[in-house]
């Protein structure tokens, strides 16, 4: 009696009707939460007076180029030239990239494969520093990269970057995750720290720094450096956007052009990589 009952329960539980009710449900919340991804699409190809209707539409009418040419157009007068604006937003966003995964790996490892004195105090900092916005430290921040003398360069928006506490952490309990047997087997073998670190830990936790790669590119993809760099000639590509969204009403088809560039970049990224960030998200609290 007890076999037939658990077999009863297990065919309810993946009942046909409950699965497809369940997907209508998922689906359903997809669909509703790509629709701002659908409307800015579509706004990039509407004309001026589709943009201004009233009720908005969702889907474009009388789809048109010409939201793009004024972009191109508005981008050829200024005079600093389109190159040099996706240049600084490269650069920014590649040595940040770099040299935070790098930072954050070699905190990690100490803290989640060694002992010493102060680890668990020092990982606690790292977990109450996750509860502090970034405009909760824009001052201190500030005030360091001005003693430091950086102000008005690149570095005052990359050196930040390094210390992004969510990519320590993530790192930290990822490390966690791999057995201690493997490393002292290395040891045993002769390998050194950096040996074990570089050829062991790092291809191991291969999903972690991915995820930290495509967190840090949409942070520093979408920053404009207000507040740190001042010329012209250093300003990234949300810059140059940003002068565009202001131009007023003449400018809103071009501003919906540019939004929709800006945005397809970090969604790109993100769509051929969700299944590293989605491992690391499931797996980064677990502990053998």
């Amino acid at each position: 009696m007890t076999f037939s009952y658990r077999i009863r329960r297990k065919r309810v539980n993946r009942s046909f009707w409950g699965s497809f009710s369940l997907f209508v449900l998922l689906a359903a919340f997809g669909a509703f939460m790509i629709l701002p991804l659908i409307y800015a699409i579509n706004n990039a190809f509407k004309p001026l007076d589709e943009i201004f209707m009233f009720p908005p539409t969702l889907f474009v009418r009388n789809p048109t180029m010409n939201n793009f040419i004024d972009l191109m157009n508005l981008l050829g007068n200024s005079w600093v030239p389109f190159s040099r604006y996706i240049f600084n937003t490269v650069f920014i966003t590649g040595m940040g990239i770099i040299g935070h995964v790098l930072l954050a790996s070699a905190a990690a490892y100490p803290l989640a494969k060694h002992k010493f004195p102060g680890k668990g105090f020092m990982f606690t900092i790292v977990v109450l520093s996750l509860m502090f916005t970034p405009a909760v430290t824009a001052i201190p921040t500030y005030m360091i990269m001005s003693w430091l003398g950086l102000i008005d360069t690149y570095w005052a928006v990359i050196i930040p970057a390094f210390a992004y506490s969510l990519g320590l952490y993530l790192m930290k309990q990822f490390m966690e995750q791999i057995p201690d047997v493997l490393l002292e087997a290395a040891k045993i073998d002769g390998a050194s720290e950096y040996r074990i670190f570089w050829t062991i830990v790092m291809p191991n936790v291969k999903p972690a720094w991915l995820t930290l790669i495509i967190l840090l590119f949409q942070i520093l993809w979408g920053s404009d450096g207000n507040g740190f760099i001042y010329s012209e000639q250093l300003k990234s590509l949300h810059f140059a956007a940003n002068q565009i969204v202001q131009g007023g009403i003449a400018r809103a088809g071009a501003a919906a052009a540019v939004a929709l560039i800006l945005m397809s970049v970090p969604i790109t990224l993100f769509v051929f990589s969700q299944s590293r960030i989605i491992e690391t998200m499931a797996t980064s609290g677990m502990k053998d």
